[in-house]
């Protein structure tokens, strides 16, 4: 399973308390080792991570690992970037894109 730097690998078992019950918002990266841009979203996902650390907690979460995460929430292509606050889902980006897309993309809810 790919790791990357400064973002915390989540699991079907470790998602409510890492995700759904975080303070603030959280990134989850739903992502597969087969998946070449999953693996091209990684330099961009450690840079959020370290960057954006003080207002979003960035995670990963292998689909491939987690079904049971991929289906609650009809995750269906890799990369699907979902941002959760309060426990719910409150954005979803679906595919690989350059930093500053993705802060763009997200920035009404970080």
């Amino acid at each position: 399973m790919m790791r990357i730097a400064g973002v915390t690998t989540v699991t079907d078992e470790t998602f409510a308390a890492e995700v759904l019950a975080a303070e603030g918002p959280v990134l989850v990266d739903f992502t597969a080792d087969w998946c070449p841009p999953c693996r091209q979203m990684a330099p961009v996902l450690a840079d959020l991570a370290r960057e954006e650390a003080h207002r979003l907690t960035v995670v990963s979460l292998d689909v491939d690992h987690n079904p049971e995460t991929q289906a609650a929430y009809g995750v269906l292509s890799m990369p699907t970037l979902m941002v959760f606050r309060g426990g719910e889902p409150v954005k979803s980006v679906v595919g690989a894109r350059a930093k500053a897309r993705l802060l763009r993309d997200l920035e009404d809810v970080i």
